[in-house]
């Protein structure tokens, strides 16, 4: 499965974009069959809020699945993962907004004053904004390759912030959150791993400052 023809990739493609909708449809159809639990609010905002870290942790995870499959491919599904993590983000922002608080910005104020979870989930969302506007193809060209990289490792203060925002959330059973807060640091773990290559890895600077990788076993462990 290292290399996959365009055909294909779009299926699977087509395949994620759907799936990523499933969570949605379960809502609408909640919503226009009267079957919400005793708390309509809350079930939207569970639900959007989980799919949101759900996406994020995948988003995440493509990089060093990459890595260890040799599947670049995996790569093509990175944006659309990431962009239903900002759709999913802001259903639940609006759904606090608009069915919580009805739009009373004075009680809104008063929630930021006296709630850190919901200063670390305005954080997060705050910063998935330029990421979810810098997302395409046109804006990476215009960024740089090395620029548009930088400004998209904010994907880990953004996830961060949202399993702060789950933990501080949940005044009892914390071993959901505790789960993400896992995930997410095996994921940071594994980023700080690409800055030590392993014996019989030569390491190349691009023109543009990037690093290549290759392998040269030379001297292969007996």
């Amino acid at each position: 499965m290292k290399n996959l023809s365009t055909k294909t990739i779009g299926h699977i493609k087509n395949a994620l974009f759907i799936a990523c909708l499933i969570p949605l449809t379960k809502l609408l159809f909640a919503f226009f069959t009267d079957t919400f639990g005793p708390d309509p609010v809350a079930d939207i905002t569970h639900v959007t809020g989980i799919w949101t870290l759900n996406l994020l942790i995948a988003t995440l995870t493509i990089t060093p699945l990459r890595k260890w499959t040799h599947w670049n491919w995996l790569m093509r599904l990175r944006r659309t993962l990431a962009m239903f993590a900002f759709f999913y983000a802001s259903l639940h922002l609006l759904s606090y907004l608009i069915f919580d608080q009805l739009l009373d910005w004075a009680e809104i104020g008063r929630d930021l004053s006296k709630r850190p979870y919901m200063i670390a989930g305005m954080t997060s969302f705050i910063l998935m904004i330029p990421l979810a506007i810098t997302s395409t193809t046109a804006m990476m060209k215009r960024l740089g390759g090395r620029n548009w990289q930088l400004l998209h490792r904010l994907a880990y203060p953004v996830a961060a912030a949202g399993v702060l925002h789950y933990l501080w959330l949940v005044k009892q059973d914390i071993t959901q959150p505790s789960l993400y807060a896992i995930a997410l640091l095996l994921l940071f773990c594994l980023r700080l791993t690409k800055s030590k290559p392993p014996t019989g890895v030569h390491v190349k600077l691009k023109p543009l400052g990037g690093i290549q990788v290759s392998l040269n076993d030379s001297n292969p462990p007996a």
